[in-house]
């Protein structure tokens, strides 16, 4: 008897993820903050993104540059991650990272990609979907000539993604990399540089009363054209 209950006793550590995954049951936010109705958002994707863009900006929210990149490899496995956008225009969405990371990789076999900013001050999302190529050498050129000192050298030290047995490795070769470039100023690595994700769908997300959330979504018809339609939450 007292083998039985010993075997269905939930231990410590399930008793407290079982409470914990209780919790997360019960959070959530209601939305209530605005509206979004498609007799109101500009009929350009890019000018819609620059107005909520420009929002973000005014309130204030946190990195409002910061967005998530999903890739998926040769084998269909997806990952996801944080990058930093640093141009937008008419071409797409640009961020730059190690051409030899695993994003770097994974873009080399499937250039479908998507990206999702998240505003939550405003209770927005905006999700992209699209193609990434690399930018040209003049424009990763002129970006890397822009970052700090430091973000510079840092580009050299990095074999981004490579597995390391310490943090040593790079703070030495970070000083390999700062006595190199003492007297000169640091060019732009080969493997480092600009991706561009020139959209196909671009879907602007506002929170809404009782879940009921307002999603238009833009389609692109062709290099000029959208057609602009609402989802259903």
């Amino acid at each position: 008897m007292q083998g039985s209950t010993a075997r269905h006793r939930p231990r410590a550590a399930d008793r407290g993820m079982s409470e914990h995954h209780q919790d997360l049951r019960h959070l959530r936010s209601e939305y209530k903050h605005a509206a979004l109705d498609e007799h109101d958002v500009d009929r350009d994707p890019f000018r819609q993104f620059a107005h909520w863009f420009d929002a973000a900006l005014a309130a204030k929210v946190p990195e409002p540059n910061a967005m998530t990149l999903a890739t998926v490899d040769a084998g269909g496995r997806p990952a996801a991650r944080i990058v930093l956008l640093k141009e937008v225009d008419a071409r797409g969405f640009t961020f730059y990272t190690n051409y030899e990371s695993r994003k770097g990789r994974e873009l080399a076999d499937n250039p479908q990609a998507a990206l999702v900013f998240w505003w939550g001050e405003l209770e927005r999302q905006v999700r992209i979907e699209g193609v990434v190529s690399k930018v040209s050498a003049a424009e990763s050129d002129a970006y890397y000539s822009s970052r700090p000192l430091g973000a510079r050298l840092g580009a050299w030290v990095s074999a981004q993604s490579s597995v390391i047995p310490g943090r040593e490795v790079l703070e030495k070769r970070l000083a390999e990399v700062t006595a190199h470039y003492a007297d000169q100023d640091p060019q732009r690595p080969p493997f480092w540089g600009g991706y561009r994700l020139a959209p196909q769908a671009i879907e602007f997300w506002q929170g809404g009363v009782h879940r009921l959330h307002d999603r238009l979504l833009y389609t692109r018809l062709d290099h000029e054209r959208w057609r602009l339609e609402r989802l259903s939450p």
